[in-house]
């Protein structure tokens, strides 16, 4: 624990302090904070002063350091009172993503089995058409028009129109692509 000399010499320090906080920021309300981090600093590692030598120095190098290093961390900030960045930054949640996934398990089970094994050949695979046809021992065409026809029934069965109902929702995807000033407008 501090002496009651160090604790003397940090409160008399606090009127220096304070200006040279001023002179670094600017600002009256972010120089007593800095003040108060420097002075918790300082008290937290009093057993890391040397007696003998400037608490002055001392507790201004901890303030000086403490200011730059929150000056840098202000940097990497991004100013967002409004919400408008934090907007663009949501992810789908995962919930939708299983319920999703049930859904299409279902209507992959609904397909005939043929249909299903050459939808899962080559979309779930990665075989080729030639691999597919010859594993079935059918025509390369035939093939083609049965994965054609699998993945049109079971969009059917999913209720999809359009390949934009695929992938993330729309909402995320719409406020992912706006302009900060598009977002402001809406």
């Amino acid at each position: 624990m501090a002496s009651d000399e160090f604790r003397e010499g940090l409160i008399a320090e606090l009127s220096n302090l304070r200006a040279f906080a001023v002179s670094l920021c600017g600002s009256v309300q972010q120089a007593d904070d800095l003040v108060q981090d420097t002075m918790l600093k300082a008290w937290g590692n009093s057993e890391k002063f040397q007696p003998g030598t400037s608490l002055r120095a001392w507790l201004f190098t901890i303030l000086r350091n403490t200011y730059y290093s929150l000056y840098r961390k202000r940097g990497r900030e991004v100013q967002d009172s409004d919400g408008t960045y934090a907007q663009r930054l949501t992810v789908s949640g995962e919930q939708e993503s299983a319920l999703d996934l049930a859904d299409f398990r279902v209507a992959l089970a609904k397909l005939s089995e043929e249909h299903r094994e050459v939808l899962i050949m080559v979309g779930a695979s990665g075989l080729s058409y030639e691999e597919a046809a010859e594993i079935c021992g059918v025509a390369v065409g035939t093939i083609k028009s049965r994965v054609n026809r699998a993945r049109a029934k079971l969009a059917d069965l999913l209720g999809i129109t359009s390949v934009d109902e695929i992938g993330p929702d729309r909402n995320t995807v719409a406020v992912t692509h706006q302009s900060p000033a598009d977002m402001a407008r809406t």
